[in-house]
């Protein structure tokens, strides 16, 4: 089905032609690009290829950065026992002072970690600090329970 075109025998360059819709469909049709293309192979290399031999010698280039510095090995120990002295407190002092070896270690090699070092010796000392509390705490206790009046009317 066509339909005639407008009066005066000019296109709307807006409107597009109208579409039958009973018309069959190729499902393998590809659609057109409304950009032009360009003409040939549309995967060569703009230029060409060089000649063989323009490429420069092995080594002209110099080799890859050098990676970024490492992590510093006793800044994780150091954590990682800080951490532990949440379930068992005895670790947390033995990870405070690596964080602060660690970061000495850290200032005078540059390594990362210097993060890791800080938080470890911050958790190490508050659990630290705790621990002794706790044992404060129990030591007063018993102290007050022994020098108490105990005794029993029997």
């Amino acid at each position: 089905m066509s339909y005639p075109p407008p009066p005066g025998g000019w296109q709307d360059p807006q409107s597009s032609p109208p579409v039958d819709p009973y018309a069959p469909v190729d499902p393998y049709a590809v659609a057109k690009s409304p950009y032009p293309q360009p003409a040939g192979d549309p995967y060569a290399v703009p230029g060409g290829y060089p000649p063989p031999g323009a490429y420069p010698p092995p080594g002209a280039y110099p080799g890859y950065a050098p990676p970024t510095s490492k992590t510093n090995s006793l800044a994780i120990v150091a954590l990682v026992l800080s951490l532990v002295g949440f379930t068992s407190c005895i670790t947390a002092p033995i990870g405070a002072i690596m964080g602060h070896v660690a970061r000495k270690q850290i200032r005078e090699t540059g390594e990362q970690g210097e993060g890791m070092a800080k938080a470890a010796i911050i958790v190490g000392w508050i659990l630290t600090a705790l621990l002794v509390a706790l044992i404060v705490f129990y030591i007063v206790m018993i102290v007050i329970a022994v020098n108490s009046d105990s005794s029993s009317s029997y």
